[in-house]
């Protein structure tokens, strides 16, 4: 039973963080903080562009998982430290999925193939297609939308 609560905090921290995730990118990065973000929307035609200032939103979320991981370390609270972990979990994902499958930021794995994997491709396309900072959809990363599960249909030209 000790286990279950931690592990019950990781799980619950890390779904919520894909909601958190998707409020901050809808209404921050698409928002006041759109500078850090532009890079992201740009294309990186001669290839050289490493990093992005967009990269800056790793200290976003990892500060306030460190500040978990302190706090729930050092005080009686430390049911901070599963919330740190399950931070630092979604973290982890969003990085494997986002900056390695989606945008192939390093050669780790290159096309994964099935339903889920092509729907997160299409709904990070679709999101991609809107290089401005207004009219943007799915800035979720986890949960996509079920029109992105439905196979591309051919134009006929």
């Amino acid at each position: 039973m000790t286990f279950l609560i931690p592990a019950l905090i990781v799980l619950i921290t890390v779904i919520c963080m894909e909601m958190v995730a998707w409020l901050a990118h809808k209404y921050l990065m698409h928002g006041f903080l759109w500078i850090w973000h532009e890079d992201h929307h740009q294309p990186d035609v001669e290839g050289d562009k490493f990093f992005q200032k967009n990269d800056l939103f790793f200290l976003v979320f990892a500060i306030p998982s460190a500040a978990s991981y302190i706090i729930g370390l050092s005080t009686p609270h430390t049911w901070l430290l599963y919330v740190g972990i399950g931070i630092s979990i979604y973290g982890v994902i969003y990085f494997l999925i986002h900056d390695v499958y989606i945008h192939q930021r390093f050669s780790w794995f290159k096309q994964l193939d099935n339903p889920y994997s092509r729907a997160i491709l299409r709904a990070h396309g679709a999101h991609h297609a809107h290089t401005g900072k207004e009219a943007g959809e799915s800035f979720g990363l986890l949960l996509v939308s079920s029109k992105y599960f439905l196979k591309r249909i051919k134009k006929e030209h």
